[in-house]
């Protein structure tokens, strides 16, 4: 039994948004003190990816651990109340991101995938991102060593 009343569980369900988030706005701030430059959501790509970054054809999508289903998190809990509808939703999402993942790898890009609870670490952040990326000043691919 849900605790909420029906206007109140919708009235939080509408205050949930899919662009601007705040682990997304993290990673966003912190890749553009970085000095990298990218482009938002482009509606063109498999799954509108967060940040496409398209001179190192590489794309950085920051996942909600809920929604998306992050493994062993401890906030991917499924809620207590029609677990047949959340757990068909959940299954529904992780589908669709491993079919996007595909899709953009087949048009050659690099994809990263940055979860919500991996946004408090900002130099494990940091690090990551960089290691991604490349260096900030030179565009294109970076050259990881064999």
């Amino acid at each position: 039994m849900d605790r909420l009343t029906p206007e109140r569980r919708s009235a939080n369900m509408a205050r949930i948004r899919g662009k601007d988030t705040k682990p997304e706005m993290v990673v966003r701030r912190l890749v553009h003190s970085l000095g990298y430059r990218y482009r938002l959501h482009r509606p063109g790509l498999p799954g509108k990816p967060d940040l496409v970054f398209p001179s190192r054809m590489a794309i950085i999508f920051v996942h909600g651990c809920f929604w998306h289903r992050h493994p062993s998190c401890k906030n991917a809990v499924l809620p207590k109340t029609r677990t047949e509808f959340w757990e068909a939703k959940m299954r529904r999402n992780v589908e669709r991101d491993t079919i996007n993942i595909a899709k953009l790898e087949e048009q050659g890009y690099r994809v990263e995938i940055i979860w919500e609870c991996e946004t408090k670490d900002l130099s494990a952040l940091t690090r990551r991102i960089v290691h991604f990326l490349g260096d900030p000043n030179k565009p294109g691919r970076p050259t990881v060593p064999a």
